[in-house]
């Protein structure tokens, strides 16, 4: 599943796929390179296959734990932890801050 994140303390905004997701951490593919120890902040939509609902997205603060270069199609794969998360519905928008 596609997947948008940032790089905490940059302004970068990076766009990934998916290939594993777990309650502790995701592997995903991109074409940016990061750093292994960054923070970062995404967020995932979840199939409806897995919540039996639509629109469940989650919000998530991880770290990347490994970069592996050599992948696919000349992309990078990235393992990175989830520290934490937090579920909402698809459409809260993405500039609401809850306050």
């Amino acid at each position: 599943m596609p997947i948008s994140l940032q790089v905490l303390g940059t302004e970068t905004l990076v766009q990934a796929t998916t290939k594993d997701v777990s309650a502790s951490g995701v592997f995903f593919y991109t074409s940016f390179e990061l750093l292994q120890g960054a923070h970062i902040d995404f967020v995932m939509t979840l199939p409806p296959e897995l919540t039996h609902a639509d629109g469940i997205q989650v919000a998530c603060k991880g770290e990347i734990l490994r970069v592996q270069h050599g992948q696919a199609h000349g992309h990078i794969g990235v393992a990175a932890a989830i520290h934490a998360f937090d579920f909402f519905a698809a459409s809260v928008s993405a500039g609401s801050n809850g306050s």
